[in-house]
Order: structure tokens, then C-alpha cells, then sequence
């Protein structure tokens, strides 16, 4: 008997239902628990356990909490979305600019940063005009993660690609063959939105036109945070282009970048206060229980070698198996198997557009999904499992279409 896939399962099932009676469990709980369960029966040893947590990551996200902490509470970010979106009069070109924007930043700030930042965004946009907070959710799920497939910046595993991969000059090459069906994608998103939720109106009030800086002070460092971080973010992408070596990894790029907020801020205990620690709970789970699983090797079994040479096949594989292993350790057995067979750059690219559009499937698909869940449940929102799905079924088979049909033509 598998125990790990058992316990991978049954936290699936719980995530997917939340609820035990009338107790209603949030999905950091579930993940944490899961994480216990394997290593209470002995399936991973606490030193592995320990090993197999990705600082980096944490550090990064931590870091990014707290700039996007310090935006909210200053109402930095309130006047940022209003300077962005007080253009549109209609619920529609609202949705659709939402996303074109949330789409195009990810690509740049990487999806989890976009969504740290733009769930309050979101419901803030949502509760203004009088549309279902449900729709901003699903819509900046769907754009953090769609958007983020033409940079090899946008997502961890674009950046393991991008690093570990046989590819020349990651950035152009992900911009120019990726950018056409990306932008297909994102269009398929909207309609996507617009059919689900048939209620957005037709005029919407001014949107956030009272939004006001609160605290001048924490303004001004929260600028210079996010300033430190577009800017530093846009250096490692000129080097790394150029074919140099990265000056920072971004884990430091984020410390950097927080640091003023941190040292500078007479409010700084307030902010890390409401830094979201339940998700980077959430993450820590889900590395020791990912690893238990991964340690079975059972996962391994089931991804057939012809992977490499073939794109649709390759996408499809990418949808599925990110669904139950996580999308980073996904490419990272891929990538020595497409190595070792001499692979063209669209392999690689059809892994980064498979394994990134994956996450649009289910809440666990993307890291970025449950960043967003866990800020919505925060400020008194949410996204059912079920409700997700709904969303994630038709966006998810209508891009990976999409990008099979435009690896077929090119390919």
C-alpha cells in the first residue's frame, strides 16, 4: 500500500470539500495536517522533511506579503488600481482590463507576487460595481497564470526551464513563440468569465474614485519597494538575456526590495502582522508532503519517455500529472529526459505552456491559486473546489487547444 499517495488523496478530497460536519477547514489545516500524517507514519524522515522545504521560495513570498501588506494599509494600492482602472465605464471592459493587466504584470513579477498583490484588487474592484467577487477571483487566477507563459521570469518552473533547459536565449524565445497563443488564451479567459457570470453589468460606477493615500510615510516606502523590486526584477532579466550570470537570486531581490518597509516604517510590527502566514504554512506542508510522495517513486513510473518528441502529447501529460505532483517537480524530471533525447526549444516550450496552464485546471494546480484563496478568505471571500472547477474545466481545455494547435502549426 502506498500510504503518501493515500494521505495526497485524501487531502485532495478534503481540499475539495473542506468541511467535516459543520466544521469547515481552511486549506492550510488540511495541507499541514497531510504533511503530519506522512511524517507520523514514517514515510519521510524529519531531516528529509526539513531538506525538502524550499527556503527560497518562502523567503521570497514573505518578503512580497510584506510590500503588498504595506501597500494595502497605506492605501497605496487602493490609488494605484484607481489611477489603472477609472478609465472604464462598463463591467466588461473592466474584466477584460483586469486581466490584460494582471496578466502582463505576472509576466514580469511572477504570478505569486501578482497574486499576493492583486487580490485586494480584486475584491475592491468587485464590491465597488457591484460584481460577484467570485468573477475578479477567478479572473485574476486565470490571468496570473495565463499571463505568465511568455516569461521565463513568470513562474518557477518557466525559471527552471529557462536555467536547466537547452534553450539559447530563454526571453526571446519565450516572447516570440509564445506571445500569439498566450494572448488567444487570455482572450478564451475573458469570454470564459463573461459566460460564467452573465450578471456583470453594463455601467458601473466610478471605479475606486474616493481611493485616497492613508499614511503618506508607508505610501512612500511601499513606492520604493516596488520600485526596487520592477527594477531589480527588469537587471536580472537584461543579464541573464545578455548571457550573464544573474547579480541576485530572487529570494534577495524580495529582501532587498522589503527592506525599506522594514527597517524604515514606524509601523512595521503592524504590517508583519498581517503578512499571511497561513500560506507560507500552507507551502511548508506541501514540500514535505510532495517529497514523501515524490520519494515512492511512483509518480516517476507513469511518464512515458516519448514525452520529448512530442508537443501534444507532452501539454496533455503537463495538464495531468501537475494536477497531482505539483508543476516544478513535473519539469524537473522532464527536463534531464528531454536533455538526454536532444530536444528543440518547442519541447521546452510546450513543457513551460503545459505545465503553466495546468494551474488553471484546479485550486491545487498553481501555487497562485491557493495565494489567492487564503488573501480572499482573509477579507471575508472565497472559491469553492467545485466552483473552480467549473471555471477551470472549459479555460484550461480551451488553451490547451490553443497552444497544441499553434505547437502543431509551427512545429
Amino acid at each position: 500500500m502506498n500510504l503518501p499517495l493515500l494521505i495526497l488523496a485524501a487531502v485532495m478530497a478534503l481540499i475539495a470539500c473542506r468541511q467535516i460536519g459543520r466544521i469547515r477547514l481552511p486549506i492550510w489545516i488540511i495541507m499541514l495536517g497531510g504533511a503530519a500524517a506522512v511524517l507520523l507514519s514514517g514515510d519521510i524522515q524529519p531531516l528529509n522533511a526539513i531538506h525538502a522545504i524550499n527556503y527560497e521560495i518562502l523567503i521570497f513570498l514573505f518578503c512580497v506579503f510584506v510590500i503588498g501588506s504595506a501597500m494595502e494599509e497605506s492605501g497605496y494600492l487602493t490609488h494605484l488600481a484607481s489611477r489603472i482602472f477609472s478609465s472604464q465605464t462598463t463591467g466588461r471592459g473592466l474584466i477584460l482590463l483586469f486581466i490584460l493587466t494582471m496578466g502582463a504584470f505576472s509576466a514580469l513579477l511572477m504570478n505569486d507576487t501578482l497574486a499576493i498583490i492583486g487580490t485586494p484588487i480584486a475584491l475592491i474592484l468587485a464590491r465597488t460595481c457591484g460584481i460577484p467577487d467570485r468573477a475578479f477571483l477567478l479572473a485574476l487566477a486565470g490571468a496570473v497564470t495565463t499571463g505568465s507563459v511568455i516569461s521565463p521570469i513568470g513562474n518557477p518552473q518557466n525559471l527552471l526551464i529557462a536555467l536547466s533547459g537547452g534553450i539559447e536565449n530563454p526571453f526571446i524565445s519565450f516572447f516570440i513563440i509564445l506571445l500569439i497563443p498566450t494572448i488567444l488564451s487570455g482572450m478564451a479567459l475573458y469570454f470564459i468569465i463573461i459566460r460564467l457570470f452573465p450578471c456583470i453589468p453594463d455601467t458601473i460606477p466610478p471605479v475606486l474614485f474616493e481611493a485616497r493615500i492613508r499614511d503618506l510615510q508607508m505610501a512612500s516606502l511601499s513606492k520604493v519597494s516596488l520600485a526596487l523590486l520592477i527594477g531589480l526584477i527588469l537587471i536580472r532579466i537584461m543579464l541573464i538575456s545578455c548571457g550573464q550570470p544573474p547579480l541576485l537570486k530572487l529570494e534577495s531581490i524580495a529582501i532587498i526590495a522589503a527592506a525599506p518597509i522594514l527597517i524604515l516604517s514606524t509601523k512595521r510590527l503592524q504590517i508583519l502582522k498581517k503578512v499571511d502566514y497561513p500560506t507560507l504554512i500552507f507551502f511548508i506542508g506541501l514540500f514535505i508532503l510532495m517529497e514523501s510522495v515524490w520519494n515512492t517513486g511512483a509518480i516517476q513510473h507513469l511518464i512515458p519517455l516519448e514525452v520529448a518528441l512530442s508537443a501534444p502529447f507532452l501539454i496533455t501529460s503537463s495538464l495531468l500529472v501537475s494536477q497531482v505532483i505539483s508543476n516544478v517537480p513535473f519539469v524537473a524530471l522532464l527536463i534531464p529526459t528531454l536533455l538526454e533525447a536532444g530536444a528543440p526549444d518547442g519541447m521546452y516550450l510546450a513543457l513551460a505552456a503545459g505545465s503553466t496552464i495546468a494551474g488553471n485546471l484546479t485550486i491545487l494546480g498553481a501555487a497562485s491559486n491557493v495565494i489567492i484563496i487564503q488573501n480572499a478568505e482573509r477579507r471575508g471571500a472565497t472559491i469553492t473546489f467545485m466552483e473552480f472547477l467549473k471555471f477551470g474545466i472549459p479555460v484550461t481545455l480551451l488553451q490547451s487547444l490553443i497552444f497544441t494547435g499553434w505547437f502543431t502549426i509551427i512545429g
